[in-house]
């Protein structure tokens, strides 16, 4: 049965290339992104891992723990990494799962045997500290990921876990945010002295209340 939202994700022990992992236990109380690759030592996947590595900061600042996976084993990811660090300019320090018994890679449907019969699709799982899966994206073999639209749907789900507001389309941190159709608009004025603005009955702006990253 495929995995949607709101399922637990599956909990998992596996070899990494930072020793063995045990996922829930990895996790802890943090949010977590499980992102899968094809394979080591492809392109493609080389500038996503910089990318991910050099985004530790803001992962860190939103309690977010980032877990790649590829179905090849730790040794390989080894040697993936020097190239990474010596090509992107980053090291990678965060593990990245060596599933090459695909045991992980079946736990999540990562294997797509339309797009290869061994290697994953790239696939995204952003988790919460509850465990349970909140977004699941699937990419193509060819089209690196925009980590920044993982980002900014954490922000949203973090923004949106903590008050009663939703992110419209297209939605930045530090803009607007819509009011959910369960406040009424008495509920509203306590909640948001500064007032909002009502376009439709059931469309009323305001403005983003704080981050929980931010403090």
């Amino acid at each position: 049965m495929s995995l949607r939202l709101g399922d637990a994700a599956p909990d998992f022990e596996q070899d990494s290339s930072a020793g063995r992992i045990k996922f829930y236990d990895y996790l802890g109380d943090s949010w977590g992104i499980l992102f899968s690759h094809p394979a080591d030592y492809t392109p493609v996947c080389t500038t996503e891992l910089g990318v991910v590595a050099r985004l530790m900061p803001e992962w860190t600042k939103r309690n977010v723990k980032p877990v790649g996976l590829s179905v090849d084993t730790g040794e390989n990811h080894t040697g993936w990494a020097k190239d990474i660090e010596e090509t992107q300019g980053q090291k990678v320090d965060f593990p990245i799962i060596a599933d090459h018994d695909h045991k992980v890679s079946k736990l999540y449907d990562m294997i797509h045997p339309n797009a290869s019969d061994t290697a994953t699709v790239r696939s995204v799982f952003i988790i919460d500290p509850a465990k349970k899966i909140r977004l699941i994206l699937t990419y193509p073999m060819a089209t690196g990921r925009n980590f920044d639209e993982i980002l900014r749907v954490i922000d949203s789900l973090q923004l949106t876990d903590s008050d009663k507001v939703a992110t419209p389309a297209n939605w930045k941190d530090g803009q607007d945010v819509i009011i959910v159709t369960s406040v009424s608009d008495d509920e509203a004025r306590k909640r948001y002295p500064d007032g909002f603005k009502t376009l439709k009955p059931y469309l009323r702006m305001v403005k983003q209340p704080k981050l929980p990253s931010a403090g």
